[in-house]
């Protein structure tokens, strides 16, 4: 829902706050005094084109500054994921536009482009006749918007179809596994029997190239191994070295041992440094002993080592990818060989799940066609109510398909479908998104919505020239209805009409001023006194005169009475 729009250096406005609320928003004023210049601001902000036109004569840029709730919109948040921007329940979108032609976007504080701009818009305000932000000129959208209408019973179908659709997908996918024709299967086995036997016949063992990298590392120093092993046992055992040097200390502190606990402490460590170095005596003899290798030699373990980086280079990073893709190779080989009989049966679950599929795709399409047909008759109810007694809607559907000729390749059904209107009789009926917007246009986004505003996406409506033609009981119809959308959702119309002006939940005026120097719009909240002037001067009543303010007190109060039955 937007709740707050700011205008800085836009035509006629130099600087503009404008706060909305939830339920019927209405803008009026007289002829000329910039009501327009509001519509186009916002969609200014909301994505639409820039043009310098936009900027106030004198001023280096302009600004629109829009505030949405947003809380609990999933579809919104789905976006900022893939865009991958920081959600919150406030959206703000600061849009500025300067003479040289530059263009600043920040949402959230974030910058972002155009197209990043209108994929976050575009599920936030529906503004009739302006595509960047018509919500149902995509017929992607209309085909959403039946399926809302059609209720739980299509949830149920489309559930059962997205099942069946998987279980398809799957069993493609499996087909696909076994490789194409007979000649192409054998090529594949050919490489399969090489890359298997390549495998099986170097013997690999798990941990066998680490083992022989010790080995090899071993073998390439053993002189200097040696060396150092020789001089650690000389420097311990040879005569006059730390054995010797260290018994001599040992024998010498036993002496005095008993003297004093100091002494016999110095006594306890030496003794175990003594033994210390004892073990690290035996443990060098040993390493001497061992360090032979008479079944390794160096050329056999550089061969294989070879040997196992080629396969790994093939095959996996070590020798248990290896051993993995051995395992993977031996069941694709005996799909391959077993092709014929795990063919025939993945056909035939094919074929079953296609009959399947087609029946889904019928009874989905019938559910729409039969929630259309209502549709359209509610639809054309309610232009007769909007005076317009002659226009044509029809919802058109894409022919559907033998089970031959489908293509199987969705889960929501083989649908395509067009929302078509004529305002005139004798009139082609069109698709909305060839229709030219105007009054026509407003009213007929009017009864769409009446119809079908609790099931939008869209929590904000805009209507413009919504007046186009209408007077009396038809613009009491049309206050009515709005009232009856506004309780779902948030719309802010502009109009000259008494009868939508006391429907209002929230009045504001756009008037033109001239200070002597220059003309400037501005936009002011209305209270309940300002409220009934503002409907004495769309009735064109004398503000003076009793009578006016008696029906225009009676207009508002009509108006509550009808919002409090609601």
């Amino acid at each position: 829902m937007l709740e707050k729009l700011i205008i800085k250096n836009v035509a006629l406005i130099d600087s503009a706050e404008i706060n909305f609320i939830k339920g019927l928003n209405v803008l009026s004023g007289e002829t000329g005094a910039g009501k327009s210049v509001i519509i186009e601001s916002l969609n200014f902000v909301l994505g639409a084109k820039a043009d310098k036109s936009l900027i106030r004569n004198g001023a280096n840029e302009c600004l629109v500054r829009a505030e949405f709730n947003v809380s609990d919109n999933t579809i919104l948040k789905t976006v900022f994921d893939d865009l991958e921007l920081e959600y919150d329940d406030t959206l703000i979108i600061l849009r500025k536009f300067s003479v040289d032609g530059k263009s600043t976007i920040k949402v959230n504080g974030e910058t972002v482009t155009a197209s990043m701009l209108k994929r976050i818009t575009v599920n936030l305000v529906d503004v009739h006749g302006q595509s960047e932000h018509f919500y149902l000129l995509k017929s992607s959208n209309q085909l959403k918007l039946l399926d809302k209408i059609c209720g739980e019973e299509i949830n149920v179908v489309k559930a059962e179809l997205l099942n069946e659709y998987s279980q398809y997908k799957k069993i493609k996918t499996e087909l696909e596994e076994l490789g194409g024709d007979d000649s192409a299967r054998l090529t594949r086995l050919d490489i399969l029997d090489y890359q298997i036997n390549e495998i099986e016949n170097a013997d690999l063992k798990s941990g066998e190239e680490e083992q022989l990298l010790e080995i090899r590392n071993q073998l390439n120093n053993q002189e200097k191994i040696i060396y150092a092993l020789k001089t650690v046992k000389c420097a311990i055992d040879d005569e006059g070295g730390v054995v010797d040097i260290l018994s001599n200390a040992i024998r010498s502190i036993s002496s005095i041992s008993d003297l004093s606990v100091e002494y016999s402490n110095l006594y306890d460590k030496l003794s175990s440094i003594y033994s210390e170095i004892d073990d690290s005596s035996e443990i060098t003899a040993s390493l001497l002993d061992s360090f032979e290798y008479p079944e390794y030699n160096l050329d056999e373990i550089e061969n294989r080592l070879d040997q196992i980086k080629l396969l790994k280079k093939k095959y996996g990073n070590d020798i248990e990818d290896i051993f993995a893709f051995l395992n993977k190779a031996k069941e694709e080989k005996d799909k391959l060989e077993n092709f014929n009989f795990i063919a025939e049966n993945l056909l035939k679950q094919k074929e079953s799940c296609e009959k399947k599929l087609y029946n889904q795709y019928n009874v989905l399409s019938e559910l729409r066609r039969k929630s259309a047909r209502d549709f359209s008759i509610n639809i054309l109810n309610e232009l007769s109510e909007l005076g317009m007694k002659k226009a044509s809607f029809a919802v058109t559907f894409n022919g559907f398909p033998s089970i031959e000729d489908c293509k199987f390749n969705s889960a929501n059904g083989m649908d395509e479908i067009e929302f078509n209107f004529s305002a005139n009789l004798g009139e082609p009926l069109k698709p909305l998104s060839a229709v030219i917007s105007g009054g026509e246009m407003s009213r007929f986004m009017l009864a769409v919505k009446a119809q079908t505003a609790k099931y939008s996406d869209v929590s904000t409506f805009i209507f413009d020239e919504i007046d186009a033609g209408i007077s009396g009981v038809v613009a009491k119809v049309v206050a009515e209805k709005f009232a009856r959308i506004a309780k779902d959702v948030q719309i802010i119309a502009i109009t000259h009409l008494p009868q939508i002006s006391s429907m209002a939940d929230n009045n504001l005026l756009i008037e033109k001023r001239d200070d002597g120097e220059k003309t400037l719009t501005y936009v002011n909240k209305l209270d309940n006194q300002q409220k009934i002037n503002e409907i004495i001067r769309l009735t064109g009543g004398n503000a003076s005169s009793d009578a006016a303010k008696i029906n225009a007190k009676e207009l508002i109060e009509q108006a509550e009475k009808f919002k409090n039955n609601l």
